[in-house]
């Protein structure tokens, strides 16, 4: 098993090497990226300092919907990515990151939490 290092890097930028001062540690750990998708509800947990949490939504169903005319928050159905400032393949994959444009009930919606890390999907209407 590969373990996913936040570490100093092994090579200097004139490609010399650095030798390792230590090894690896709990606090250097990073995690593969979530790639939020569409479908049934899945949210899992993960703990961090202090005791703390971390939610991912690796799968989404609702948003929350935020209406600047009526200044309401509303529950709203995601129908399907249309556009994704962060990648052009998320959109044909239905990848939710912030900065994408979703179809929900609602109309268009762009995200503005991050759901692999917020545990949750919030959105304002376009």
């Amino acid at each position: 098993m590969v373990v996913i290092s936040r570490g100093r890097m092994h090579r200097k930028p004139t490609g010399g090497r650095y030798h390792p001062i230590g090894r690896k540690r709990k606090y250097e750990t990073g995690s593969q990226p979530t790639h939020t998708k569409i479908g049934k509800q899945h949210i899992r947990t993960r703990k961090t300092k202090a005791l703390a949490q971390k939610s991912k939504v690796l799968v989404a169903e609702f948003a929350n919907v935020f209406d600047p005319k009526a200044k309401k928050y509303i529950k709203s159905a995601i129908k399907s990515v249309t556009d994704s400032p962060a990648n052009r393949h998320f959109v044909r994959r239905n990848i939710i990151v912030q900065g994408t444009i979703i179809q929900t009930d609602a109309g268009k919606a762009r995200v503005t939490s991050r759901p692999g890390q917020d545990g949750t999907v919030n959105a304002v209407l376009v």
